[in-house]
Formats: structure tokens, C-alpha cells, sequence
């Protein structure tokens, strides 16, 4: 079997000084790859970039925090200062700031969209002009189950993740035509961040079992976009949205009655269509008023 390799490519890693990222930031730095670690510590920032080096491959570091325009554009400017461009871009950086919603603060909800949606964004932006220009790039972002489903004293940080899909998504649609992929990844991880949430997962849960995906999905041979994936303890498992056939009021206007009497087949999971796209929800309203 081949080794996916990034020999050539640049890619950035956000949050690479601990967990998840210095794992993501160390894969794509043995399989070649010139990696610019990004982390808030400085110290553990520099000691991710020296294990790479250790490891026969490059990589620069820089503490800088990505939820100011002037961190995530710092990230990028360095990429092309030692490397000359930008290939990847891994957003990894994440924080909680986890209470009840009754109690949860101004502060720790924005906090928390700050590393995760605008450091997304203060990263991919400049990285993804000089993609554009290329003609190549690949972006993965950092969602959760969280995001997908919810999760009792999360809501800052499931909002936050929610909006990294549709960010996601998006980028994926206006990236198509310019060699650009853009995918989200929701891991199931031990670390510091998920201490005391996974119970009997955590043992099964090792960081280093999620960064095959982020490699894989990252790699130029890979071409699928606009996907989430769940990963963690060696499973990979992609997550869909299915629409099911619900209720057409037709001769009727819809009214809240009518919806009240047909909530059962409304609120049924079977059967199910898969939608990837809005035009795929649209096609479907089209097809139940006919």
C-alpha cells in the first residue's frame, strides 16, 4: 500500500500544542509536510515544532491567538515567510467555558465563538486567498457532537461548532471550481478539553487515532467535500442529513391543526432520504407538491 505523503505541501495547524493538534501537527510532519504550529503557549507550541524536527521533518512555530485577526493573519504570513505558500489548513484551536445555559455569561459565549468561529475565520481567510490563486487547497474544520446534536451545558460551544459546519459547507461550494476541498471532522477524543465527559470511551479514545482522517481528508488524492465525519477510536463514520417525506397539505392551507393531526408521519425517521445539499431539500419540497 502507497504512503499518503505531503512532500511539498505547507500546512498550518491551529491548536497544535497540546491534544488533538500536536497530534494532526506530528502525522502531517512525518508523512512530509512543512507544518507551521500555531498554539496560545508558546512553550508548548515551540515543543511540538522541535518533536517534528526531531523526527526528520520542518516546522516553525508560533504562539499567537487566532481569535484576533492579527493572530490568525500572523499564522499565514509566517507559512509563507518560511514556506512560501499555504496548502493546509487543520482548525483545531478550541476553548470551553462550560455552565448552564440560565448561568452562562456574555463573556464565556464569547469566548468561546472567538477561538472557534472567528479563529476559523481569521486563518482560513488569508490562507484561502492564496489557495484561490493556486488553484489548490485543502481546509478541515473542528465541529462535535456537540454542535451536531447538543449537549447539556454547552450551548456556547455547540453553537459555536454548528456554525463551523456551515462554514464548512459553504467554503466547500465556493471552493469547488478552484481546486479547494473543505471538510469538518467531529473527533471523539481524550484530552484535556473532554476530561470527565466520555466515561468508558476514554480509554478507547486516543487523540492519535483521529489524525489518519485529518491526513486522508487533507491529502491531494482526496477529493471529498462538504462532509462531516465522526472520528475517534479507530471508526470513521460520515454524518448525513435526512429529510424524511413529512406532510404536504395540498387542497388545503397548511395550518397549525393540520400539522397537530399529521405530526406523527411529520416527526417519523423512516423512511429517510439523504440530503447533502439545499438543492436536494428543494428538489424534495418540489417533488412532494407535485
Amino acid at each position: 500500500m502507497d504512503e499518503l505523503r505531503f512532500d511539498g505541501r505547507v500546512a498550518i495547524v491551529t491548536g497544535a500544542g497540546a491534544g488533538l493538534g500536536r497530534c494532526h501537527a506530528l502525522l502531517l510532519g512525518v508523512r512530509g509536510a512543512a507544518v507551521v504550529v500555531n498554539d496560545l503557549d508558546e512553550a508548548r507550541a515551540d515543543q511540538t515544532a522541535k518533536e517534528i524536527a526531531d523526527a526528520g521533518g520542518s516546522a516553525v512555530a508560533l504562539a499567537s491567538d487566532v481569535a484576533t485577526v492579527a493572530g490568525g493573519e500572523a499564522v499565514v504570513a509566517l507559512a509563507v515567510e518560511a514556506f512560501g505558500t499555504v496548502d493546509v489548513v487543520v482548525n483545531n484551536a478550541g476553548i470551553i467555558r462550560d455552565r448552564a445555559f440560565h448561568n452562562l455569561s456574555d463573556a464565556e459565549f464569547d469566548a468561546v465563538l472567538g477561538v472557534h468561529v472567528h479563529g476559523a475565520f481569521n486563518v482560513t481567510r488569508p490562507a484561502w486567498r492564496i489557495m484561490r490563486e493556486a488553484g489548490y487547497g485543502r481546509v478541515l474544520f473542528t465541529t462535535s457532537a456537540a454542535g451536531i446534536w447538543g449537549n447539556f451545558g454547552q450551548s456556547n460551544y455547540s453553537a459555536a461548532k454548528a456554525g463551523l459546519l456551515g462554514l464548512s459547507r459553504t467554503l466547500a461550494i465556493e471552493g469547488a471550481k478552484y481546486g479547494i476541498t473543505s471538510n469538518a471532522i467531529a473527533p471523539v477524543a481524550a484530552t484535556a478539553m473532554t476530561e470527565g465527559l466520555l466515561g468508558k470511551l476514554t480509554d478507547a479514545a486516543d487523540p492519535a487515532l483521529v489524525s489518519p482522517a485529518v491526513a486522508w481528508l487533507c491529502h491531494e488524492s482526496c477529493d471529498a467535500t462538504g462532509h462531516v465525519y465522526s472520528v475517534g477510536g479507530g471508526r470513521i463514520s460520515r454524518v448525513v442529513t435526512t429529510l424524511t417525506p413529512g406532510f404536504v397539505s395540498k387542497d388545503v392551507p397548511l395550518t397549525a391543526e393540520a400539522i397537530r393531526e399529521n405530526w406523527a408521519s411529520i416527526s417519523a425517521t423512516e423512511p429517510g432520504q439523504v440530503a447533502l445539499t439545499m438543492t436536494d431539500d428543494f428538489r424534495a419540497l418540489r417533488n412532494a407538491l407535485r
